[in-house]
């Protein structure tokens, strides 16, 4: 467990998924700025088990809750970090100290070059905690994900490990 300030990071379990497939099927978790999503039980743990290289983070609060995921899809080189929190959670830090903790964690961790995180444009928030934490705004895709009848941009921000301050946290 990497223990942070306001929130803990765990990795998710296999008989936790029914959280996951919770969330997923709620359009207020996933907010304005993703695809609606349905889930069932069954293609939770076939991603689960097919997750391979892949890690899946509860972000949660001190007492255990779960009010959130950050997920690790390492590349070639880089890694590509993604992250949600419960409604409730929003605009009181949890996913920037996530995030910070996620970077620190996998920065001292892996052998890699940079961090990626991609967002809907709109999503002002997830662009300011990514920009809190060091990331730069690299470019747009446009057109690039399918979300509530239109066609949606991706912009891409990153952090290199030479842009890194170091470790926040002395795990």
């Amino acid at each position: 467990m990497l223990i942070g300030e306001k929130i803990n990071l765990r990795l998710m379990e296999r008989s936790e998924l029914n959280i996951v497939q919770e969330w997923e099927n709620n359009s207020l978790f996933t907010g304005p700025y993703e695809p609606i999503q349905q889930s069932t039980l069954e293609s939770q743990e076939k991603l689960y088990d097919e997750r391979g290289d892949n890690e899946w983070f509860f972000i949660t609060q001190k007492d255990g809750e779960p009010i959130g995921l950050v997920f690790i899809n390492p590349k070639s080189g880089y890694i590509n970090i993604g992250y949600a929190v419960v409604e409730d959670a929003r605009g009181k830090g949890v996913c920037s100290e996530a995030v910070r903790m996620i970077v620190d964690y996998l920065f001292l961790r892996k052998n890699i070059v940079r961090i990626q995180a991609s967002i809907n444009p709109d999503n002002l928030a997830s662009e300011k905690v990514l920009t809190k934490n060091g990331f730069t705004r690299e470019g747009v895709l446009r057109q690039s994900f399918y979300s509530r009848g239109v066609y949606r941009d991706t912009v891409v921000f990153s952090i290199l490990r030479d842009e890194w301050k170091g470790p926040y946290y002395n795990w």
